[in-house]
């Protein structure tokens, strides 16, 4: 019987396969929330193996020169051997090392297959797209490629703005009062976010990653004036910029981001589990203008800045990865809707035997 082939490396402009491990400080780190910089992917095998212990020492001397830095590049070394927990361990900023052993990453990416290895590395853009892969005696020369790389921002030597829809005028000023006042009327409970555990989507807290406060719209007549302006000043130009026929929207919300409380969202994407999977795109609407912070950016796509302004919203796909930045000033009111479809919607009634005790959103 003939040996298991690995699979085949992402190559040039490829890009980077998705997916999660553990690391030293993370039992779930999510890979493709580090985008936004770009990443090393070395890929060791064992950090017995001579060439492995090699290139960890380059990775452990490069952060210590400040090289990898978190800002404008970051490096993971996955490793399969469970006895390196004992050789190498993560140094931050920077340096992060991935306990693949399962082999599930390796043998994505074509580092393993079967009880062979394959150590390689890979450089990946801010995009998660392969800019360069080398054996591991090539990482001294990919570590110098990215000395001479322009910071993230200008890696495709234009500017990249983010895949959105910005569209004024979706709401009225009067609109967007009556929404602020049922928030104040009401108030708002704090919003977490929705991770897999164990097969089941359920809703976790963790203030380092989003501080937010809901309060979930229970009036129908406010739900149906809300739907219908939709209809008729959204619903049209999504039709018209990305071909997509929303017939479903889900959740109604006045959303409260506090400069008080640190209101933010770190990066983060809207369908990554099984109760959002159906999510298809994300709509963030400002409700007013008396705050300063709060605004959305899509680290994939550089470093700009969206803050539509109040009635007006920002609209984008649920696949990209995206934050609010931190509110500094005043509190920052908006509704944020997700959108799907009819087929989404069939779904989203299978995956809803996969939903834990309480049910929540992510944002927008």
């Amino acid at each position: 019987m003939s040996a298991e082939a690995p699979a085949r490396p992402p190559g040039l402009g490829e890009p980077a396969p998705h997916f999660a491990a553990a690391s030293d400080s993370n039992p779930r780190f999510v890979f493709d929330t580090a985008a936004g910089r770009y990443l090393l992917l070395v890929f060791l095998g064992s950090a017995a193996l001579p060439a492995s212990a090699e290139a960890w020492a380059r990775l452990a001397a490069a952060q210590a020169q400040g090289r990898l830095d978190d800002e404008s590049c970051a490096a993971f070394a996955v490793t399969l051997d469970p006895a390196d927990r004992d050789r190498i361990a993560e140094r931050l900023p920077g340096l992060r090392v991935l306990r693949d052993h399962d082999g599930a990453v390796s043998r994505l990416y074509g580092a393993a297959a079967g009880t062979r290895c394959f150590p390689y590395a890979l450089l990946l853009d801010p995009g998660l797209r392969v800019m360069a892969g080398a054996p591991l005696s090539g990482l001294p020369a990919l570590l110098e490629q990215i000395a001479r790389l322009p910071p993230p921002a200008g890696h495709a030597g234009i500017e990249t703005p983010a895949p959105v829809l910005i569209l004024p005028r979706v709401l009225e000023p009067e609109f967007c009062a009556r929404l602020i006042a049922l928030y104040e009327a009401h108030g708002g409970r704090e919003s977490g976010f929705m991770r897999d555990v164990e097969g089941r989507t359920v809703e976790v807290a963790d203030p380092r990653h989003k501080r937010r406060r809901d309060h979930i719209i229970e009036d129908e007549e406010v739900k149906a004036a809300l739907r219908a302006r939709l209809a008729r000043r959204l619903l049209p130009e999504i039709r018209k910029a990305f071909q997509f026929e929303a017939t479903r929207i889900e959740r109604y919300i006045v959303a409260c981001y506090d400069a008080a409380e640190g209101g933010h969202f770190r990066a983060h994407r809207d369908n990554t589990t099984l109760g959002t999977a159906h999510r298809r795109f994300a709509v963030t609407i400002n409700l007013n203008a008396e705050f300063e912070g709060g605004m959305l950016r899509f680290p994939e796509f550089g470093e700009r800045l969206y803050r539509p302004p109040p009635g007006g919203a920002v609209v984008f796909s649920c696949s990209l990865l995206h934050e609010v930045t931190p509110v500094t000033r005043g509190v920052r009111y908006a509704t944020l809707p997700f959108l799907y479809d009819d087929a989404a919607a069939a779904l989203r009634e299978r995956n809803l035997r996969h939903l834990g005790p309480a049910e929540a959103a992510t944002p927008g």
